[in-house]
C-alpha cells in the first residue's frame, strides 16, 4: 500500500502589528533565508512568470494529493488544484512590485523567534515569553510597524515560498497577501529546523529596513524623522 506523507499547513491568521530544535549549521541557514528571500522577490516582480511556475506545479496534484518528481509518498493537500488555481488568477491579475531589501533587524527578529518556536515544537506568532513580532523587533532595536508571515515544514527555500503563496487551507490567503503588499519595501527571513515539524522559516516584513513607521513625503519635507527604538 502506497504510504501519504501528512502536511504541515501554514499558520490561518498572518500577524500585523500597528502601534527549536537546534538550527541547522549556519551556512545551510543563511542558503535557505537568502533563498527564500529570493524566491519572494522573483514572485513579487514577476507575477506572471511565477504564475507559469505554479501551473507547471498543479499538473503533479491528482485527487488532492500532490506527487512531485521522485516522491512515491506524496503530500496530502487541503483544497488540491482549486487553491494553485486562485493563486495564478491573484498572480496574473498583479502588476510587478519593487523587491523586497533585507532589513538587518527585522532578519534578528525573524530568526529570534524561529529558533525559539523550533526549540520548543511551538506554531504561531507568540513566542514562549509571550512576545509578539512587532516585540521581537523592539528588542533587537527596531519598532513595532512589521507583519509577520511563517511557513512550516519545509527547507527549501522554493517550498516554503510557495506555501505561503498558494496558501492552501487558509481561508483569507494572508500570508500571501502580506508577501505581495506592496508598501512593503524590508524583510528578514529566519529559518531553523524544528522539533514536531521538521523546519521552519519565519518573514518578518516592513515598510522600513527597522520597522518604523513609514513617514508621508509631506511630513518629510517638514522635517519628521523616523526613530529607532531603544528599550526601557
Amino acid at each position: 500500500m502506497r504510504r501519504i506523507a501528512t502536511f504541515a499547513a501554514a499558520l490561518g491568521a498572518c500577524w500585523i502589528a500597528l502601534t527549536a530544535a537546534s538550527a541547522p549549521p549556519l551556512a545551510a541557514r543563511q542558503s535557505l533565508e537568502a533563498g527564500v528571500l529570493a524566491r519572494i522577490n522573483y514572485a513579487r516582480q514577476h507575477p506572471r512568470e511565477y504564475a507559469q511556475q505554479l501551473r507547471e506545479y498543479r499538473s503533479y496534484i491528482h485527487d488532492g494529493i500532490l506527487f512531485l518528481p521522485g516522491d512515491e509518498n506524496g503530500i496530502y493537500t487541503r483544497e488540491g488544484r482549486s487553491a494553485v488555481d486562485e493563486a495564478i488568477d491573484f498572480l496574473e491579475s498583479l502588476a510587478p512590485l519593487p523587491a523586497l531589501t533585507e532589513g538587518q533587524i527585522l532578519s534578528l527578529a525573524a530568526r529570534d523567534h524561529a529558533d525559539d518556536q523550533g526549540r520548543m515544537g511551538y506554531e504561531g506568532h507568540v513566542s514562549s515569553d509571550g512576545a509578539n513580532p512587532g516585540e521581537r523587533v523592539k528588542r533587537r532595536g527596531g519598532d513595532s510597524f512589521v507583519a509577520e508571515s511563517i511557513s512550516y515544514g519545509f527547507a527549501d527555500a522554493d517550498a516554503v515560498v510557495r506555501q505561503l503563496i498558494i496558501d492552501d487551507g487558509v481561508p483569507d490567503r494572508g500570508h500571501r497577501k502580506l508577501l505581495f503588499t506592496g508598501d512593503f519595501r524590508y524583510a528578514g527571513v529566519g529559518c531553523a529546523e524544528h522539533r514536531r515539524l521538521r523546519y521552519l522559516c519565519v518573514v518578518d516584513l516592513s515598510g522600513t529596513a527597522n520597522g518604523a513607521p513609514v513617514i508621508p513625503q509631506w511630513a518629510k519635507a517638514r522635517g519628521a524623522q523616523t526613530f529607532t527604538y531603544r528599550g526601557n
